[in-house]
């Protein structure tokens, strides 16, 4: 079975299944009929059930997360009413061809031959030994129990565990555990194989490589998203040696403090059983303990120190690498020019701006008619316009034609007076009350 260790799958619940899966029986009957043996027949039906096929066992692997699957899981997965689809192989073939699918040992074998040198213990145990000899070329495999990989999904998949890693404490350092790195992992891949699978489709992009180092394996991955794993190399090796051995060294020390916390317990116990000899034995072995502690602790500052001076040095190489970078930029950018060249430069760049400067001093000095004029000349016209404008004439109202005040003669002023007079007698016999007030204006006013 291709899920062998695991419960086969059932039927797919009702709501991952198309609303005519129970309700149109015709349409289903057809859908679970075999495709004919010629697309030519009647190409119209044939793509009809290849796109409803085709799109439910891709929908089923991305919903159930898996990366691996099988004919006959799938005919099992979608049993109706005690009928499977007759025609799940073609489709599976129809995908293979399009590339959303592929053979499980044909993708092993497209990574790299060595393989099998970290993940010969995984692949060929019961039941899956099958899978080796597949790739070798030695057996032929059913097509029910044929593993197909959805190929989408293993991409997705590998790049989640590429940045669990990339956002966890491991990351610190490019080399990780494989055991690490799988208890990191265990949400992302339900099942070892899987995990295996995912690290392949990592080294098969060159962000990862995989090492077996003293019967262990430990796996090395590229810095940065888009960055291509280097081999891996005695530094690697030699730093995560020095990251286990601080690990294993912080678990002793861990382990001795609380053998010491348990001799004082002891020991005070003892003393107040009133056994002082019992007492003092675990007082003696507390301080043992606390001294082999101290000791620990002086080689654990020791390896830390290495790991930082190593973290250092790499820090410093990148560095280096950058300045190295901008200097050889630099000179490319600067190959061209001499001190020479930017004092011509210079000379040139003076030359134009005096230039500037003397055509725009000319314009400045010219007319509107192109002719240069002296400015006291200027002065002078424009005192002679202000001198013109006081002579205008004022717009005042016409002259009379007799003069307005001519000379009058005593005689003349007797007579008009004699008038006035005879006036004013007239108002006095109309107005009674003001006869007299005339009179007197008259004779002050002479």
């Amino acid at each position: 079975m291709c899920s062998a260790g695991r419960a086969p799958p059932g039927p797919a619940p009702a709501g991952d299944l198309p609303p005519e899966w129970e309700t149109d029986d015709e349409r289903m009957a057809f859908l679970f009929s075999a495709f004919k043996q010629s697309r030519d027949v009647n190409s119209t039906e044939w793509d009809s059930k290849m796109a409803f096929w085709a799109g439910l066992v891709l929908a089923r692997g991305r919903r159930r997360g898996a990366v691996r699957t099988c004919l006959r899981e799938l005919q099992l997965g979608f049993e109706r009413r005690g009928s499977v689809p007759l025609g799940l192989g073609t489709v599976l073939r129809e995908l293979l061809r399009r590339g959303k699918m592929q053979r499980e040992s044909d993708f092993m074998a497209s990574v790299d031959s060595s393989w099998i040198s970290w993940g010969v213990g995984v692949f060929i145990l019961k039941p899956l030994k099958w899978t080796l000899s597949s790739v070798l070329g030695d057996s032929k495999v059913p097509e029910e129990e044929e593993i197909l990989i959805f190929v989408e999904l293993l991409q997705e998949k590998a790049e989640e565990v590429y940045r669990l890693y990339q956002n966890s404490a491991l990351s610190s350092h490019p080399v990780v555990a494989l055991s690490e790195l799988r208890s990191l992992c265990a949400d992302v891949c339900p099942d070892e194989r899987t995990f295996y699978l995912l690290l392949l489709q990592l080294q098969k992009e060159k962000r990862v490589t995989i090492l077996e180092q003293n019967g262990e394996k430990i796996v090395k991955f590229a810095r940065g998203l888009h960055a291509k794993v280097s081999p891996m190399n005695d530094v690697d090796i030699g730093v995560y040696q020095l990251m286990q051995s601080e690990q294993l060294l912080s678990q002793k020390v861990e382990s001795l403090s609380q053998e010491a916390e348990k001799c004082k317990e002891d020991a005070r116990s003892a003393c107040r059983a009133g056994k002082k000899q019992l007492a003092l034995r675990y007082l003696k072995s507390k301080r043992r303990t606390e001294r082999r502690i101290e000791e620990l602790h002086s080689k654990l500052d020791a390896v830390q120190g290495i790991l930082d001076r190593i973290y250092a040095s790499q820090t410093d190489q990148m560095v280096f690498n950058a300045y190295q970078a901008g200097v050889g930029a630099l000179k490319l950018s600067m190959k061209d020019i001499t001190v020479e060249k930017a004092e011509n430069l210079v000379d040139q760049i003076q030359e134009l701006c005096d230039t500037q400067d003397e055509v725009a001093q000319t314009l400045a000095g010219v007319g509107i008619n192109g002719l240069e004029m002296d400015t006291e000349e200027l002065e002078e016209e424009l005192d002679s316009l202000l001198q013109d404008s006081t002579k205008e004439p004022v717009d005042l109202p016409p002259v009379p034609q007799k003069p307005p005040n001519p000379t009058i003669s005593d005689a003349e002023l007797e007579a008009e007076l004699e008038k006035l007079s005879l006036s004013d007698g007239d108002l006095a016999q109309k107005t009674p009350s003001a006869s007299c007030e005339p009179k007197t204006a008259l004779g002050l006013n002479l």
